[in-house]
């Protein structure tokens, strides 16, 4: 998708006649009628919005209300250090897609994977853009600080061009893990020395959609949050938005009724996977990794890696390519108060990532298998070779 392609499909106009033969600039109401955009579907879009948002039903009119009279604020989307996923993720999203909606909510003047413009025409509708200042600046990928030259766009790095654009800016939203917290760039031995946007640009409020991707729908929510209460969503400890990024991954799991159970796959493809069982020995870091996949999903909201039967990696976390890997196997050495236990030994007890510990809730679980591991050891002493599962079952 190109902004020459976007321009022929829609064929929206910047402005339209107004009384007198004055030029105003359209509404959103009649730039959605243009692109084929209606009423009920546009109330439909603001109602997911808000649960998206994890507002209550009542909110969405005045969801509906605030984008219908909002002035399209500027927008740059900036890429560094990126394999454009969270680009392909966007024009990628719901029907009518928030790629759609969200680019008649807002004036996107800068986005180099997209824009029809290029060479200094391109470089040119940004630096113009930024100037007028209040703007939105979208930042994809890391920043390269290491090397000299890396990542240079028109003679300027990628340090310089993020300092000018967010001079006088409104707000960051850093898309993807590696603009919110340096990604795969970052991790060791880091070579071009990676960094987070915020270790460069530290006086402009910034909000952190991590994930690789990042997920569309979440980004549609940060911006009408913002169109809507003129401010940025509320934020955890890591700048990353309440409302996405508020529970585990583990707590709202589909196949958290299997862990609690006791019942996961152990090779892909067994039974276990077949059926649909927890994929925590698999490798699965949901217990770890706080995101909202399991509720709003990719891809039009048809799945997510665990429905697909694949683990969680944890792409949502800080340098989770160095402490989430090997990403086929349990979170190793945990340590906890008083001890240190390999995921080995603790088996269904770890809930919680390496930095933040233990979870109660496991501790039955836990207790309970290891008596039923003790007694298997018996029975097989005996000459029993039934497993206590086995007996429990019978």
């Amino acid at each position: 998708m190109t902004g020459h392609h976007r321009q022929e499909t829609y064929a929206v106009p910047e402005v339209l006649s107004g009384p007198g033969g004055r030029a105003v600039a359209p509404s959103l109401a009649a730039r959605l009628a243009l692109a084929g955009v209606d009423r009920r579907t546009f109330l439909r879009f603001c109602a997911g919005v808000t649960a998206t948002l994890a507002l209550p039903p009542m909110f969405a009119p005045r969801v509906a209300y605030a984008l219908a009279k909002v002035d399209r604020p500027v927008v740059l989307w900036l890429e560094f250090q990126d394999c454009a996923g969270d680009t392909e993720a966007f024009l990628r999203s719901r029907n009518p897609s928030a790629g759609d909606l969200i680019l008649d909510l807002i004036s996107l003047d800068y986005h180099e994977t997209i824009m029809a413009a290029a060479g200094a025409g391109a470089e040119k509708a940004r630096d113009d853009a930024a100037a007028k200042g209040k703007h939105l600046v979208i930042v994809e990928g890391s920043v390269p600080t290491g090397i000299a030259g890396s990542c240079t766009i028109g003679g300027r790095s990628a340090e310089d061009i993020l300092r000018r654009c967010t001079r006088g800016a409104a707000g960051i939203i850093n898309v993807g893990t590696c603009s919110a917290f340096g990604g795969i760039p970052a991790a060791g031995p880091n070579p071009t020395g990676a960094v987070r946007v915020q270790d460069v640009v530290d006086d402009i409020p910034v909000i952190n959609l991590s994930g690789c991707p990042v997920n569309p729908d979440n980004l549609t929510a940060t911006i009408v949050h913002y169109l809507t209460f003129g401010h940025l969503p509320a934020t955890d400890g890591l700048g990353r938005p309440l409302f996405a990024y508020g529970e585990r991954i583990h707590d709202t799991c589909p196949r958290r009724g299997h862990f609690d159970a006791g019942q996961f796959a152990l090779a892909w493809g067994d039974e276990g996977h077949r059926k649909g069982w927890c994929l925590y020995r698999m490798g699965c870091k949901g217990p770890s990794t706080f995101h909202n996949c399991p509720s709003i999903r990719y891809n039009d909201g048809t799945s997510w890696p665990i429905a697909a039967g694949h683990g969680c990696v944890g792409c949502s976390e800080p340098d989770f390519w160095d402490t989430m890997s090997p990403f086929y196997d349990r979170l190793p050495h945990v340590r906890t108060a008083g001890a240190d236990l390999t995921a080995d030994k603790i088996g269904l007890g770890v809930l919680a990532a390496t930095a933040t510990g233990f979870a109660l809730h496991g501790a039955g679980k836990l207790i309970q298998h290891r008596v039923g591991n003790a007694r298997d050891a018996r029975a097989r002493e005996a000459g029993d070779t039934a497993t206590t599962d086995e007996r429990n079952e019978g």
